[in-house]
């Protein structure tokens, strides 16, 4: 698979998921295994996302308002697939903030399941976890939530992490990114003391 089909083949898949994000949250389905305990994230991205929606939907209302009143072919020409590609990018901003609404980490009796949006996930045993710490992390860029470099994975919420799981030594972990061996794993939670106190007992880490 070249390239550029790998990534034409990601495109859609995350656009089909964003679609699912958003009928879950409307039916108040969250994505949360019965026998999981659910670590929400969304608190950061939340605000920026609503205010992209509200700046979006109001360009697609003003843009169509406008070309209304333009009397002159090329206006209508273009009015239409605007406004289609207006809807289209509110429903699809709507379908990210739905992702990390419906989407939550995951904790479970023997593993932590970071998450990030519609897609990006990674798989922690909780018997590998020695330590957490109160680590904030950057990850480059502004658009990818799972990096990995000198043995730290980072499944990152507006390219940041503010919680650090040391584990026993390199360990083999399944991602959205296939299988890595990593050592740390940095993420971001709402509350992380208070998921750092809720993980002691479950693993062998020490805050």
């Amino acid at each position: 698979m070249t390239r550029g089909v790998r990534l034409l083949r990601e495109a859609v898949l995350l656009e089909l998921a964003l679609y699912r994000s958003l009928v879950r949250w409307v039916a108040r389905r969250p994505d949360v295994p019965a026998g999981a305990t659910a670590i929400g994230y969304s608190r950061l991205a939340g605000p920026m996302l609503w205010l992209w929606i509200f700046g979006s939907a109001t360009e697609v209302v003003v843009v169509e308002v406008v070309l209304r009143q333009v009397d002159q072919p090329w206006a209508e020409a273009i009015r239409l697939p605007l406004l289609a590609l207006g809807v289209w990018g509110v429903l699809w901003m709507l379908g990210m903030l739905a992702s990390y609404r419906v989407r939550p980490h995951l904790l479970t009796p023997t593993e932590l399941h970071a998450r990030s949006g519609a897609r990006t996930r990674l798989a922690v045993p909780l018997h590998a976890v020695v330590a957490t710490r109160l680590v904030e992390h950057e990850l480059p860029g502004v658009v990818r939530s799972l990096h990995v470099e000198d043995g730290t994975a980072l499944v990152g919420v507006s390219s940041r992490t503010n919680l650090e799981l040391v584990l026993t030594g390199p360990t083999t972990v399944p991602s959205s990114a296939g299988e890595l061996t990593v050592s740390r794993v940095g993420l971001w939670v709402d509350d992380p003391r208070e998921v750092a106190a809720v993980l002691k007992p479950r693993s062998g880490a020490r805050g």
